[in-house]
């Protein structure tokens, strides 16, 4: 394979795995004992590197260059052979930089010509990804590695006092939300067992919108991680929730909105924490009702009535007959009811709202709060 270049382009197309590359390098005598500097360039994303046997570098970063001391006494007049193990776990992969970045530089003097890496590398697939089993982590501090955030942020707090926590985190945990649901509720009941101090209230922002509006409705992961960190607010004591569905912003999946973000969760935890009178919630999915081909919907925390705060039909709704064949759908605001249909569907059996990771919300209580997605075809 000519180095450098990604994998994909170079006869492993769609390949995530490990690829050995090996190369071998003739050094005049003057080489010879010599110490030096091995430069690869960017390697996408963790490679072990070896020279004539001997390991002389590691790391973890895809757009990091690699520039590997080669002690003395590794060197030798003749051949040379320089062994990559590079494991990619997603998108491209390989040894990517420019030519310019992949050479061996002699260190101290006299000075030496730098010898050129670049050109053709052997190379043989090892395992790829998904026969592999996990990848071992190199780094001890890796935010990742169990245990790590526990020990480094939160057990460093467990003596002093605490009257609550905000959680606002999930998104790289879409895909997973029956696992989220299980993981999330015994944080909780683990952090306040170890603070000792009873249920505190733990207030849980709903993940923002992000990404592409759908053309079509269907299954969507963001959507049930939002529907998990709702159960987990609605079943574990003392817990409650701040929405950002609607606040999000599809090309940033950290959205400048925080202000809302803050009164959202400031409500939640005037309502849970300290019993004061303020509605903490929007509209929330309490049933529905088959009437003829439309299902009315009813909602919770809708005492002041329903509105769109552009005055137009409630959006983001979809429908679905037996065949579970989701289309957008017609929606209108009946009192503290929200009826929903379709001439595409004459007769629905469930009804989707926000079911998408991105859309532009219009639906709202007379309080000002947003409804909370939901869906009548499961919990």
């Amino acid at each position: 394979m000519k180095l450098p270049t990604k994998w994909e382009e170079a006869g492993l197309p769609d390949f995530d795995g490990v690829v050995w590359f090996r190369l071998e390098v003739d050094l005049p005598q003057g080489w010879a004992g010599r110490a030096a500097v091995l430069h690869l360039g960017p390697i996408d994303y963790r490679d072990t590197t070896w020279v004539n046997g001997k390991q002389v570098g590691q790391l973890d970063h895809y757009d990091t260059p690699r520039d590997y001391a080669v002690p003395k006494g590794v060197l030798k007049a003749g051949r040379n052979t320089i062994a990559v193990r590079v494991l990619d776990t997603g998108g491209a992969g390989g040894i990517w930089g420019k030519p310019e970045q992949m050479l061996l530089e002699a260190a101290g003097e006299p000075a030496l010509a730098p010898v050129s890496l670049a050109g053709d590398w052997r190379y043989r697939v090892g395992v790829a990804l998904g026969a592999a089993p996990p990848p071992p982590s190199l780094d001890p501090n890796n935010p990742h590695v169990v245990t790590v955030l526990y020990n480094a942020m939160i057990a460093p707090l467990v003596p002093f006092a605490i009257k609550g926590a905000i959680w606002y985190q999930g998104e790289s945990n879409v895909g997973r939300a029956e696992q989220y649901r299980r993981l999330l509720a015994a944080l909780i009941r683990d952090w306040r067992g170890r603070f000792g101090v009873g249920d505190f209230g733990f207030y849980i922002v709903q993940l923002a919108g992000f990404g592409d509006p759908k053309p079509e409705p269907g299954d969507d992961g963001w959507a049930e991680l939002r529907e998990a960190q709702w159960l987990v607010a609605r079943e574990v004591p003392a817990c409650g929730l701040a929405t950002a569905f609607d606040i999000g912003e599809s090309k940033d999946i950290h959205p400048k909105n925080k202000q809302d973000v803050g009164a959202r969760l400031a409500l939640a935890a005037e309502a849970g924490t300290y019993g004061m009178p303020v509605e903490a919630f929007g509209p929330s999915y309490r049933g529905m009702k088959k009437e003829g081909a439309a299902i009315r919907i009813e909602f919770d925390h809708a005492e002041g009535g329903l509105i769109t705060m552009d005055g137009k039909p409630p959006a983001g709704f979809s429908i679905a007959g037996a065949d579970m064949k989701w289309v957008w759908a017609d929606a209108r605001i009946d009192g503290s009811s929200i009826v929903v249909s379709s001439p595409k569907v004459p007769d629905p059996v469930a009804v989707r709202y926000g079911w998408t990771a991105f859309m532009e919300c219009n639906f709202y209580g007379k309080g000002g709060l947003p409804a909370l997605p939901f869906r009548t075809d499961a919990p």
